[in-house]
């Protein structure tokens, strides 16, 4: 198979898929290596841009996916009423701010540095798949950890949640003693 060949089969997987396709899963399928997948992607990436094209492949931890540009927002909302879905509240942006910076955290630790309970605000960002479960502390009752998704990444156009800006003049909170 030549990389045009390949280049095509990969823009129909993204394509077809619409959710997120791994490295692995699209080197599986095509029978090609990582490497050369992560490679040709990059091409695709480059060469999507400098044709602007009206879809784009956005890549996040080792994961693609085909989206429209946020340029195009405009006259792509002409064409559908989007659902009426309220935004995250304040409550709810802080508590998923706390998760996404000192994850794997529990709900005790995040209330300790909010000062209130957050039950309503993580019911919406598991419900909204911000969040998830990522395991359970070695402790008394078994504490959920929780840790932020691929849909965080992709909602706030990260590529990895390294990517996160770093935080300045804040107190540090001892979080291995609360119990």
């Amino acid at each position: 198979m030549d990389k045009r060949e390949i280049k095509s089969i990969i823009e129909a997987l993204l394509f077809t898929w619409g959710d997120p396709l791994s490295l692995k899963d699209i080197s599986s399928i095509i029978g090609i290596s990582k490497e050369d997948v992560y490679n040709i992607i990059n091409e695709m990436i480059e060469e999507f841009n400098y044709n602007r094209r009206g879809v784009q492949i956005v890549q996040f931890n080792d994961k693609y996916q085909l989206s429209t540009r946020p340029e195009h927002h405009e006259w792509i909302s002409k064409l559908y009423t989007p659902k009426t879905s309220k935004g995250l509240s304040n409550a709810a942006l802080e508590t998923l701010s706390i998760i996404a910076y000192k994850q794997p955290i529990t709900k005790t630790e995040i209330e300790a540095i909010r000062g209130v309970k957050c039950d309503k605000a993580l019911n919406t960002l598991l419900d909204k798949k911000l969040i998830k479960e990522v395991g359970r502390l070695e402790k008394t009752g078994r504490p959920i950890l929780y840790g932020t998704t691929d849909e965080f990444l992709l909602q706030f156009g990260l590529k990895s949640i390294d990517e996160l800006p770093e935080l300045k003049d804040l107190t540090e909170i001892d979080l291995e003693n609360i119990e």
